[in-house]
């Protein structure tokens, strides 16, 4: 069956070609149309970034095809880097989605030819409804540039399609023009990296910048934690049933006093002494590292790296609250 398949695949090939060069052919076509799109760069695409970074409601950005792709993307982007945005699909907003659209929003309008139906179909209908309307264009005299009230016109480039019809170069420069009005407007609102990780809390980043060991402790019931005097099988008990490598040695305050792991445990069990005769006090180690409970996850995971420890207890206003661990913090994708 796999060799007919093969022999099959191989009939249909009409033309041996070299992939290596067509495919650099493809990267050069695609790089050269993003250089001539940075060089015609001018007032028109600085009023238009000056434009949305004033805007009091949402940028709304369409289009239809492979141009729509584009614009869910760049709609993503803008979000993520502090300009509120979404995609609006020109067919649906046809049907009843342009009640999305208010008289304070942008919509962004991308299609190369400037011809598409769907999309010059609603242009009308967003100057009715009072929204500042942004066309992206590579045609100066197309529909789209006409109705606009600002808008940014591609220069003239190849598609990296052989037949120079496929959207390939022109999705590309439209990709690329998007993240350029993203970052520019990102850098105007003084976005930064804890703007950023808000908006993306499961990202590496955001994890790294929001969660605090306060998040993720063991606290409660959940915490190993014994009296100053407790005796030490009596800890170990408390040790093995809370089951997280370290005990925490409370006052009459419940403020720390030390702690004993299952590390101080082994080499207890080394000494020629009758663990069963020793308390707490004995062996536990009275000037313990602990940390705040407002301490961000990462710090911890990097302070315990430092000190060749698995974990550390945690600490408000002078009382013992919890503990972290190692693999508390790598358990939630933390990693250093």
């Amino acid at each position: 069956m796999l060799n007919q398949l093969a022999a099959q695949t191989e009939m249909n090939i009409e033309h041996q070609i070299d992939i290596l060069s067509e495919s650099r052919f493809v990267f050069e076509t695609e790089v050269n149309a993003i250089n001539l799109v940075k060089d015609a760069l001018d007032d028109s695409f600085v009023r238009i970034v000056e434009l949305i970074s004033k805007c009091t409601g949402k940028v709304i950005v369409t289009g239809m095809g492979k141009p729509g792709h584009v614009s869910r993307k760049i709609a993503a982007t803008m979000s993520s880097l502090g300009t509120s945005s979404f995609f609006l699909h020109p067919a649906e907003a046809l049907h009843g989605d342009l009640g999305m659209i208010s008289p304070n929003d942008i919509v962004i309008a991308i299609s190369y030819s400037g011809e598409s139906e769907e999309v010059t179909r609603i242009l009308p209908n967003i100057k009715i409804i009072g929204s500042t309307l942004i066309g992206i264009s590579g045609n100066q005299n197309s529909s789209l540039i006409k109705y606009s009230d600002y808008s940014f016109v591609f220069p003239k480039f190849k598609e990296a399609c052989a037949m120079n019809l496929a959207p390939t170069s022109s999705t590309t420069v439209e990709m690329v023009l998007g993240d350029a009005l993203a970052v520019c407007l990102s850098k105007i609102y003084g976005f930064h990296e804890h703007n950023y990780a808000m908006y993306h809390p499961a990202g590496s980043l955001g994890k790294k910048l929001l969660i605090k060991v306060k998040d993720i402790m063991h606290a409660g019931d959940k915490n190993a934690v014994v009296g100053a005097g407790t005796k030490l099988k009596d800890a170990i008990i408390e040790m093995s049933t809370k089951a997280i490598g370290i005990i925490n040695i409370v006052n009459e305050l419940h403020e720390l006093v030390g702690v004993f792991t299952d590390g101080d445990l082994r080499r207890t069990f080394t000494k020629e002494v009758n663990v069963f005769d020793l308390s707490v006090d004995d062996v536990m180690a009275k000037t313990p590292l602990y940390i705040g409970s407002e301490m961000l996850a990462v710090d911890a995971l990097k302070m315990m790296k430092d000190n060749n420890i698995s974990a550390l207890p945690i600490v408000k206003d002078n009382k013992l609250v919890g503990t972290i661990r190692v693999n508390d913090i790598l358990g939630v994708g933390i990693i250093i």
